[in-house]
């Protein structure tokens, strides 16, 4: 089971606004179906609240950790994603956060899922 204990925050540098982008371009987790497994990427793009409200940025080592408790998690590709954007969310509280998951080709067809919190500026969107 993907297991957001293992996620981990520090507190945002910043009181001015920024953008996190992390991109795990080797996230796998398996079919629920057919049990083979899938291959894709993750693009978590976010704007930590500031330093003076509490924000905090996630860790990026208890990420990579947190990605890979998906990978025997037989899962459809939206429930991933909304998944890591719930357990993101719950973390970090941000401003806004997008999570994108771009999956490799299977029987033809590429995949690409789009989760969001909050009010994502069109310039983020996409």
């Amino acid at each position: 089971m993907p297991n957001a204990t293992l996620l981990e925050a520090f507190p945002t540098p910043s009181d001015v606004p920024f953008v996190v982008e992390h991109i795990a371009e080797e996230f796998t987790s398996v079919c629920p179906v057919t049990g083979h497994p899938d291959f894709g990427s993750v693009t978590v793009r976010f704007e930590p609240r500031a330093a003076r409200a509490g924000g905090v940025c996630v860790e990026l080592k208890s990420l990579k950790l947190y990605f890979q408790s998906f990978r025997n998690e037989g899962s459809y590709y939206e429930a991933v994603t909304n998944r890591i954007r719930d357990d993101l969310a719950a973390l970090m509280h941000p401003a806004w956060m997008l999570v994108r998951t771009d999956w490799k080709g299977r029987g033809g067809i590429r995949s690409v899922i789009r989760a969001t919190h909050g009010d994502v500026p069109a310039i983020w969107a996409s």
